[in-house]
């Protein structure tokens, strides 16, 4: 059921942002904008349409801001392996944007996609006028200066920092660097629906330090071919990650103590929420 449920969120979701992007004007920027939303586990859209589900919110009416949200991460992803932040040449299997064809088209097209989220929480789909004020809010706050944008500029200044980070100062990091499209994303539903957002948003606070904590394993112990990027960068640039101040094991066990803590959220929802569920078991058990 999950499975089958996530395949069908990931095509429908590809659709409505092949559709999007095909609005804007042909030309290299258009193309770059396209690559970079190719592929990707689609975990933030998923997340927003489950999240609506709860509430008796259809996929279509969600799906502005489940497209949102992936716009505004492969966002992100292009800014982030650029030359000047983590110069990354490999994405999703793929060469990286900058890559495939320069910098400045890069920076040109992360800055569209990010524009294109807040753009498609305005379409009326998503209900009235107060709900999709709130999306918008609740978007910045998540992607800017106190979100992921704070969680990269925290990253960046770990690289040359005189020593590595602290458990509670890489927490801290990740919760914005990762953590805060994942609530956005969590919340989106409840906020749709016009209902408290308080458990998905506990729900969301466990699942996204679970899935960085996964991402770290997966950088000790993946495969490149499945995981679509260069792996082993951390430990060769001697950042501090949940694996090495953890251990391997200590880091698995983590992970599975804030999967049981995010399912555990879920309880007001009771078996309405078991997709949910799933997706927290689904994001600590990944291979890529």
């Amino acid at each position: 059921m999950f499975k089958t449920r996530l395949s069908e969120a990931q095509a429908s979701v590809q659709t409505a942002l092949d559709a999007r992007v095909a609005q804007y004007p042909a030309g290299q920027l258009r193309d770059a904008m396209h690559y970079a939303l190719q592929g990707g586990k689609r975990l933030r859209a998923f997340l927003v349409l489950e999240g609506a589900a709860i509430f008796d919110i259809p996929a279509e009416q969600a799906m502005p801001a489940a497209c949102a949200v992936e716009a505004l991460h492969a966002y992100s992803l292009v800014h982030d392996d650029m030359p000047c932040m983590d110069n990354d040449d490999l994405r999703r299997g793929m060469p990286t944007v900058h890559v495939q064809w320069d910098e400045a088209t890069a920076a040109l097209a992360g800055d569209a996609l990010q524009t294109m989220a807040f753009e498609l929480l305005t379409d009326a789909a998503l209900g009235e006028a107060p709900a999709r004020l709130a999306l918008v809010a609740d978007l910045a706050r998540a992607s800017g200066a106190e979100g992921m944008v704070y969680g990269q500029a925290l990253d960046i200044a770990a690289e040359t920092a005189a020593t590595p980070l602290t458990l509670e100062q890489i927490t801290k990091l990740q919760e914005g660097k990762t953590g805060a499209l994942i609530g956005f994303a969590a919340r989106a539903g409840a906020v749709i629906a016009d209902q408290d957002p308080a458990p998905l948003a506990a729900y969301a606070e466990a699942l996204g330090l679970a899935f960085q904590i996964a991402d770290d394993i997966l950088d000790v112990e993946g495969n490149e071919d499945l995981t679509g990027k260069r792996l082993h960068k951390d430990a060769e640039a001697g950042k501090a990650t949940f694996v090495s101040l953890l251990g391997l094991e200590g880091a698995k066990a983590r992970a599975g103590e804030l999967c049981e803590q995010a399912i555990a959220a879920l309880e007001p929802y009771g078996e309405r929420a078991d997709i949910l569920r799933d997706l927290a078991r689904f994001t600590i058990a990944r291979k890529h």
